[in-house]
């Protein structure tokens, strides 16, 4: 973060030194006038998509963050083609365009670069079980990479200092879906970013990581290279004041906190149990889900008992839910080793606990404390935000109270507290898996869904081929 001060600083100082501009060539003036901050916006995983919600994603809710400060409507213009993107910056469809765009030295001297918010790295990538690449000069087959990106410059750059590296651009094929190419086995290489590579590993666990390429590398938002400094110095104001209230960190750790963590055999085990296992008990997700997502749900009851109806721990809670006996006669379940039952019981705790969450919490928050209360109980979730509080940060918000949740395990601290000892670092895991595993299911799901529609479409045109196959010929 002492380089986005750094940054912002640096900044403030050069937009002091600059003249004033005449009023018609103002930025900031045309955005006021119109209502409206025009955003070209790439689409993907780690930038924008449509969610169980609506619109989403850590480069959409940013954006919307500026709209709001500014007081004006945010309108998106979406695209999976970053060419596109800067080519409608570059003709003034859009204001700036946003992306998790890595600012390199091409784009920088094509555009204005904002102020960096995020730092990644380069890196190449393989599917597990293949050779293991040491340098890229080395590589038996070319890497390939989506052509306007930034990995096709980071290579062009190196290629031009080594010729034994070789690599090839797509037009047709962006990173992620340069990724599941790598799963399928369709290419051999693909380069990709830290953040990227950590969302894609929920769906495509047999990634790999051969070597960083590059480190260290800024993200920001790409502006008109003119010398207008209104919006330029109203980014500068914005992005301080999200560091500065601890708004960047949190909308960080909401899409990226709980993948940074990766294990590959847990992975392919629980998506090996979304075959298997799940179908059996999918039906009963999805009718008591209630007000929940069934696939939240689905998650929890996996982090409890990996849908084992028979599970059992040793402090007595049973089921595919893991309820206490308490929680279940409060819950009208009268066998916990009924998966029906248990399920319906745990969706009705969990929506008790996530009712007693102040409603001044808003979503996804209000859902992790719920989480972390199922685990702990809600007097030990109470004595984390008192903690939190005690410290002078915000009680309302689970980053914050995640990281006072392990000293519940501490006796000079839990002591003091109202309910006592309690594996606060459990619970805070606990959370983050179940995070893990709703991403991963929520990814697998529509997966299958849009390979059921492909199905569903093939079989109709198949009838119908057969349909005009076995049609009476026309009279002459």
């Amino acid at each position: 973060m002492l380089r986005l001060w750094s940054v912002l600083c640096l900044s403030l100082l050069l937009l002091a030194c600059s003249k004033p501009l005449p009023e018609q060539t103002n930025q900031l003036t045309d955005i006021y006038q119109r209502g409206q901050i025009r955003v070209g916006i790439l689409h993907g995983p780690t930038s924008y998509y449509i969610g169980v919600d609506g619109p989403t994603g850590f480069e959409y809710e940013l954006a919307k963050g500026l709209a709001d400060r500014l007081g004006v409507e945010l309108q998106l213009f979406p695209s999976f083609d970053l060419e596109d993107l800067q080519r409608k910056l570059k003709n003034g469809q859009v204001d700036f365009i946003a992306g998790g765009l890595t600012l390199t030295p091409e784009r920088t001297a094509k555009f204005r670069a904002a102020p960096a918010y995020r730092w990644i790295d380069e890196l190449l990538v393989f599917r597990q079980g293949n050779s293991w690449p040491q340098q890229l000069a080395e590589l038996d087959e070319p890497v390939i990479v989506s052509a306007f990106s930034s990995h096709a410059e980071t290579l062009r750059r190196l290629a031009a200092e080594e010729p034994a590296i070789r690599f090839q651009e797509s037009a047709d094929l962006d990173a992620d879906e340069l990724l599941q190419k790598v799963v399928d086995g369709s290419i051999r290489y693909t380069l990709t970013d830290s953040n990227q590579l950590a969302v894609n590993r929920r769906l495509f666990p047999q990634l790999n990581i051969g070597l960083t390429v590059s480190e260290n590398l800024p993200v920001g938002w790409l502006l008109p290279k003119n010398q207008d400094d209104s919006l330029f110095s109203v980014l500068i104001e914005y992005f301080g004041h999200v560091y500065q209230n601890g708004d960047l960190v949190t909308l960080e750790d909401r899409y990226f906190g709980h993948v940074e963590l990766f294990d590959y055999v847990d992975t392919i085990r629980f998506i090996r149990a979304i075959e298997d296992t799940l179908p059996a008990f999918r039906h009963w997700f999805i009718e008591y889900a209630g007000d929940l997502d069934w696939r939240l749900l689905a998650a929890l009851s996996y982090q409890e008992s990996h849908w084992n109806p028979k599970a059992r721990s040793p402090t007595g809670v049973r089921g595919m839910m893991m309820l206490t006996m308490p929680t279940a006669r409060q819950m009208g379940v009268q066998s916990r080793l009924d998966a029906e039952e248990s399920i319906a019981g745990g969706s009705r705790y969990l929506q008790l606990l996530l009712n007693r969450i102040p409603e001044r919490i808003p979503m996804p928050d209000r859902l992790w404390f719920a989480l972390a209360s199922y685990n702990i109980g809600w007097g030990h979730l109470e004595d984390a935000r008192r903690l939190t509080q005690r410290d002078g940060a915000d009680p309302d918000k689970w980053l914050e109270v995640k990281q006072r949740l392990p000293l519940l395990r501490q006796k000079s601290v839990y002591q003091h507290t109202r309910f006592g000892f309690a594996r606060g670092d459990e619970a805070a895991l606990y959370v983050e898996n179940i995070r893990r595993y709703y991403d991963t299911l929520v990814g697998v799901d529509e997966r299958q869904q849009l390979e059921q529609r492909q199905e569903q479409q093939r079989q109709r045109l198949v009838e119908q081929s057969e349909q005009v196959a076995e049609a009476p010929p026309l009279s002459q």
